[in-house]
């Protein structure tokens, strides 16, 4: 959360004058004139902090401290402020916690790096001391600018940070922080073709940088690159097949490009020289699970979190498993974290969130709920998410694409029949009907694919979503052979995924937003919209704790008006491209599954095979939240388990409105 309100700049640098000057005091009354108006002014706020520091008003300082945590859990300078507050006190634990912490939310605080030295060299931890030397060294020789850049990356101003990146690359056209620094901010923003070509430059430039190549690793995977990200990888190992952080990389990448073998035997290296790392364990038990291997997954989860107790992403990679319960012990010791002053706020979450499923499976709801909603809570005040914004983007769609656009593209675009899109909301059963489509000899399932969304990204360029956005307006100025060149590119950016059957899956569930750019680009595909009641998906999302992206799950307000908006956007695209969109109920599914699997298959123009009744024999890697479920036979179990927390959903209920009734088709 940024609340950097440019109305009182002029007010900020007045105080940041009078700071200099040790006029503490008068800055305060500064400070409190913008206090008084926008109480939550983050700059306002720490640098109130700071006057109260050099006022010797400690108990005054942690108490902005406080609440400029609850405010903004990621503003590292909340931390630094915290480090020197107890450093002063003589409380050198405390401090270097501190300090640590606002290195992990803000690597640019040289003050930050500088303090840990002092203070891991007076504790005797020298190899400590020297890797925050190492990385305090490196952050004083870059030029001004650029450590400007990086903090205001860290800070959530990225719009500052670009302009700012920019004008020093027009002085400094090669220089490889600069256009480093231009890439993160670009993936940022979502512009991730430009983040690639910066990085493949930089690499041009400078071929023997390690960052540069993590970095473009990590976009090329973004991008679905995986076999030049894997490849990428492997010049890295090469250099030193003995780097953990090299043989992490490799499997990481194997990993996302569905080599098992390889990443389990690359993730036993690491082990073999660090055996008791808790990211590895975990990364490790993510492939026994991707690969269904649940018993072997448990395991080394739970040597994760023997390793590192407050290493909360193991806790929560057994709650996401859904068929584990956790056990007396395991839950006393999430609670013992979870209270913890010193836990990291992302660990808080993930904690919140195992917690709810942990009480969830003792069927004691109030409690459930109660770490439900926090762990949501906590997470939402992380997001940037608009209801807003998304509402307008939502319209947008419906008001730009009609049924004139589509008469006038008719014909056009990529011919290619090959993908199935399966579209809707998350956890409303898209996994069960990829599930069933990819026990079909001619079907080959996939992941959740980013490319129709990545396209939206581009054609949208740096406008906001919404109704002044030029995506999906620009729908109605594409050429037949943009249609087709986009349409032919993402065939063939997707074949990665396929193992030769005719056709594959794509299962974003967010492209629903999105038929109108796939009907254009791809008007032979087929688009399956997984459906499900209002109440029994929208809180089985806001029980999921998502890797990245569904920032909608995050409040049942929210969740409720996305879901709401998702159903008339469904009805717009039924108007506009009537037959186009085959809409399944999951609760059809799980009533009468063999007629849902026949109108499915008839949807796709593939004829009937028991093996898509049996789709749970069906051995197959599944990355989603649902990976377990789905290797059993179809059952009831998640039909109304919402009914157990009915008395806390009134928000819900009223975000949903008329589509609490009018959801089924």
């Amino acid at each position: 959360m940024s609340l950097d309100i440019e109305n009182f700049s002029g007010t900020i640098r007045t105080a940041q004058s009078q700071i200099y000057n040790s006029q503490f005091d008068a800055a305060l009354t500064s400070l409190c004139g913008i206090l008084d108006k926008a109480p939550e002014h983050q700059d306002a706020l720490y640098m109130s902090a700071v006057c109260q520091r050099y006022a010797k008003r400690s108990d005054a300082a942690f108490a902005i401290i406080e609440k400029l945590k609850a405010l903004a859990p990621d503003f590292g300078r909340t931390f630094q402020e915290e480090g020197h507050l107890y450093r002063e006190l003589g409380q050198s634990e405390n401090a270097l916690r501190a300090f640590s912490q606002a290195c992990v939310l803000n690597p640019a605080l040289i003050a930050s790096w500088r303090a840990q030295i002092e203070l891991l060299q007076e504790a005797g931890r020298k190899e400590e001391a020297k890797r925050a030397s190492g990385q305090a060294d490196r952050l004083a020789a870059l030029p001004k600018e650029l450590l400007s850049v990086t903090n205001f990356i860290y800070e959530g101003k990225t719009l500052k940070a670009e302009n700012l990146c920019r004008h020093f690359l027009q002085n400094h056209p090669h220089h490889i922080e600069a256009m480093r620094l231009l890439a993160e901010i670009g993936m940022r923003f979502g512009v991730l073709d430009e983040a690639d070509f910066l990085l493949e430059s930089a690499i041009e430039f400078d071929p023997e940088n390690i960052q540069i190549r993590l970095d473009y690793i990590q976009v090329l995977r973004k991008r679905q690159k995986l076999k030049q990200s894997v490849k990428q990888a492997k010049y890295l190992l090469n250099k030193d097949k003995n780097s953990p952080v090299f043989q992490s990389t490799y499997a990481i990448e194997s990993l996302q490009a569905g080599d098992y073998d390889t990443a389990l035997s690359m993730f036993d290296k690491v082990l073999e020289k660090l055996p008791n790392d808790p990211s590895t364990l975990t990364s490790r038990g993510h492939v026994l699970k991707t690969s269904g291997r649940q018993s072997d997954a448990i395991a080394s989860y739970r040597d994760a979190y023997r390793a590192k107790p407050d290493h909360a992403d193991a806790y929560y990679s057994l709650a996401n498993l859904k068929t584990y319960q956790f056990n007396d012990e395991e839950v006393s010791a999430m609670h013992t974290q979870e209270s913890d002053i010193n836990t990291l706020y992302r660990n808080r979450i993930h904690f919140c969130f195992a917690l709810g499923k942990a009480y969830e499976d003792r069927h004691d709801y109030e409690k459930s709920f109660l770490f439900y909603k926090r762990g949501n809570d906590l997470k939402n005040m992380q997001s940037g998410y608009s209801a807003e914004i998304m509402d307008e983007e939502l319209h947008a769609q419906s008001g730009h694409c009609t049924t004139e656009l589509f008469d006038k593209n008719k014909g056009n675009g990529c011919q290619e029949d090959a993908p199935v899109f399966i579209v809707g909301l998350p956890r409303a059963g898209s996994t069960l009907l990829e599930q069933i489509l990819a026990s079909h000899s001619q079907v080959d399932g996939t992941l959740e694919l980013p490319n129709i969304l990545t396209l939206s990204h581009n054609l949208r360029g740096r406008s906001l979503a919404g109704s002044g956005s030029r995506y999906p307006k620009i729908l109605s100025e594409l050429t037949n052979e943009q249609m087709c060149k986009f349409g032919d590119t993402y065939i063939k950016e997707t074949q990665l995924h396929r193992k030769g059957a005719p056709y594959f899956t794509d299962k974003m569930p967010n492209n629903f937003r999105h038929i109108g750019l796939i009907h254009s680009i791809l008007p032979n595909a087929k688009i399956i919209d997984a459906r499900r009641n209002p109440m029994s998906c929208c809180f089985s999302g806001f029980k999921q704790l998502f890797a990245e992206g569904q920032e909608f799950t995050y409040s049942l307000d929210n969740i409720g008006r996305y879901y709401k908006g998702y159903v008339e956007l469904m009805d717009h695209w039924d108007r506009v491209l009537p037959g186009k969109v085959l809409h399944v109920q999951y609760e059809d599914v799980v009533d009468d599954l063999e007629t849902q699997v026949r109108r499915i298959l008839e949807h796709c123009n593939l004829p009937f095979e028991q093996s898509c009744i049996d789709f749970y024999k069906t051995k197959r890697e599944v990355r989603t939240a649902s990976s377990e479920q789905v290797r059993e036979p179809i059952n009831t179990k998640g039909l109304a388990q919402w009914k157990n927390y009915e008395p806390h959903l009134d928000e819900l209920k009223s975000a949903l409105g008329d589509s609490l009734q009018n959801y089924h088709r």
